[in-house]
């Protein structure tokens, strides 16, 4: 099987069978990224306490690249520090870009089948939906210096279909 072909079933199962689309009871922060030169848009859910990601999701609609890059980014940052977190958010962009050699690219497992996409820039901005809304959230985070709170980013006080139990 040529490794572009695999890439795309990649892509395409991760799209149509995605292992993270849901609602967690009681995020710790939820946060909507939208791409609206694509009509992307997703509730990005996260549960962390000490610091470790403990358990991701999101729901939403969009086209398939920025569904799949999502459910795979959750796949890889399940159970990492936010620090880890933030460093795969930084391979990938640097993917997207071109600045990553063959051996970084790697730890991102099956994310690295979006790695062409850089060479479709009108894709770019759905690839990385995920990865940007994620970054942002782990960085005010950050900035809150918050570790088992719950709290809600940007005002967003509902997980798409219902209320996400932010106190």
């Amino acid at each position: 099987m040529e490794i572009k072909q695999l890439y795309r079933e990649i892509v395409n199962e991760h799209n149509l069978h995605p292992s993270h689309k849901r609602n967690l009871d009681n995020p710790t922060m939820v946060l909507q990224g939208i791409n609206p030169s694509c009509g992307d848009d997703i509730n990005l859910q996260l549960k962390v306490k000490d610091g470790i990601i403990e358990d991701a999701a999101f729901n939403g609609s969009g086209c398939a690249i920025s569904q799949a890059s999502t459910d795979m980014m959750i796949d890889l940052i399940i159970g990492q520090t936010k620090e880890e977190a933030l460093k795969l958010a930084g391979t990938f962009m640097g993917m997207i870009k071109g600045e990553t050699t063959e051996e970084e690219i790697e730890v991102l497992d099956e994310a690295a089948a979006l790695q062409d996409i850089s060479h479709m820039p009108a894709r770019v901005k759905c690839a990385v939906l995920g990865w940007r809304t994620m970054r942002q959230m782990v960085e005010e985070l950050n900035r809150q210096e918050v570790k088992d709170a719950d709290v809600t980013a940007a005002g967003s006080s509902e997980c798409g279909a219902g209320p996400c139990g932010v106190k």
